[in-house]
């Protein structure tokens, strides 16, 4: 049973959230927060395995709300988002978000990204995609690879490449003609290695350490 909790100032929101995801199958809504600092609270309490939240909302916005609640326990947050190229977007997977859906997504894709996150997948639409990429870009202009990379294998990180591209297990093993298991054994590893909790953290490490360059700043000419 996945444990969801609801973090969303507007009630209509919330109560709308709630009739989706609350009749689903394996899905239970353990709570309701009206602010970010509620939402950290009732995350302490209720033990939730996702947090769906919304970024803007008053006494604690979402992208604190998210740190706090990321560094203090296990739940995975996904963020809502009212459009697809908010402002808050990079600085609310560099506090741990694990994935964001925009607030008029169809109920069936809500449901599956809470699946996803629940999982410990990396939840990121194509068209958060590319802005995100292009942050990291920015802010990554003199990438380092760090101690994290050091540690890793030659596999390991043509794997976590791969992961960066937005591949699942099973592509990756297609990729490099592994089993599932075997592509999904090295993510593990590559996840403890790193220190890091899921998916959307390592695209984040494979960007700014420059392992990953997008492919438009590596092509020359018109």
């Amino acid at each position: 049973m996945i444990r969801l909790l609801l973090a969303d100032d507007q009630t209509l929101v919330r109560a709308g959230f709630r009739s989706i995801l609350d009749g689903e199958d394996g899905i239970e809504v353990v709570g309701e927060a009206a602010d970010g600092a509620e939402a950290v609270r009732l995350a302490a309490q209720l033990r939730p395995e996702v947090v769906l939240m919304d970024i803007r909302m008053p006494v604690l916005d979402g992208l604190a709300a998210t740190r706090q609640i990321v560094a203090a326990c296990a739940a995975r947050v996904i963020i809502l988002t009212t459009f697809d190229l908010d402002e808050y977007v990079y600085g609310a997977l560099r506090a741990g978000a694990s994935g964001f859906l925009v607030k008029d997504t169809e109920p069936a894709e809500l449901i599956h990204g809470v699946r996803v996150v629940a999982r410990g997948d990396a939840l990121i639409a194509p068209s958060i995609t590319r802005r995100l990429i292009a942050e990291f870009s920015a802010r990554a202009t003199h990438p380092d690879p760090g101690p994290r990379l050091s540690v890793l294998t030659t596999r390991e990180r043509e794997v976590l490449a791969l992961v960066a591209a937005g591949l699942s297990n099973d592509e990756i093993a297609a990729r490099l003609v592994l089993s599932p298991a075997t592509a999904k054994t090295h993510v593990s590893r590559i996840m403890t290695k790193t220190q890091v909790r899921d998916r959307a953290q390592l695209v984040i490490l494979a960007y700014e350490s420059g392992l990953t360059v997008p492919g438009w700043l590596t092509r020359s000419g018109p």
